[in-house]
């Protein structure tokens, strides 16, 4: 049985070609049992609906098991699909990489930048979330992923390194994948 795990890429010009390594490294790591899908995302619309709407398109047929990885941005708007959006198949994990928490901070707050307050009660219950964070990531503060952590009491907490790309390294992200998916 191949596990299917989707990777939502950053925001902003270039992020698709920046992840990629990212997105390579989880595949690499996963190995043969994993397919990793990479669709790219609208880099430059700060539309959250423009990003949930490809993530849809990008989950649409999808099947059980999946995994979804955002990073970044992406991260985020993985957690806004699943609090607001139709249930995709049933997702094993939900791995979110140094991702913004909205209004955290001045440079983090944008109107339409949010998230529901009851974040934590309308993910789906059967999935299983993990938050990732870089203590030296020079975009997303560390303390943006206690920010995730409070909202969402269910979810394990990982500390990282590597700044903001981990070092283009997901070892640590697939070795959860399979110890939970495997």
């Amino acid at each position: 049985m191949t596990v299917t795990v989707v990777f939502i890429q950053g925001a902003g010009s270039g992020a698709h070609d920046e992840d990629l390594l990212l997105a390579r490294s989880l595949g690499e790591h996963l190995g043969p049992d994993y397919a990793v899908e990479f669709p790219r995302m609208p880099e430059e619309d700060s539309d959250d609906a423009a990003w949930l709407d490809a993530i849809g398109e990008a989950l649409d047929g999808a099947t059980a098991p999946l995994a979804l990885v955002g990073h970044s941005v992406g991260g985020y708007c993985l957690v806004k699909y699943l609090t607001e959006r139709p249930a995709p198949p049933p997702v094993g994990v939900l791995c979110v990489i140094a991702a913004p928490f909205p209004s955290a901070d001045p440079f983090w707050t944008i109107d339409g930048f949010d998230l529901p307050p009851d974040v934590g009660e309308r993910l789906p219950k059967d999935t299983r979330v993990l938050l990732y964070a870089s203590e030296d990531d020079e975009v997303v503060p560390f303390a943006h992923r206690d920010l995730y952590a409070a909202a969402i009491p269910q979810a394990v907490t990982r500390t990282t390194s590597g700044g903001h790309q981990l070092g283009d390294d997901l070892r640590v992200v697939a070795d959860d994948i399979r110890a939970l998916l495997g």
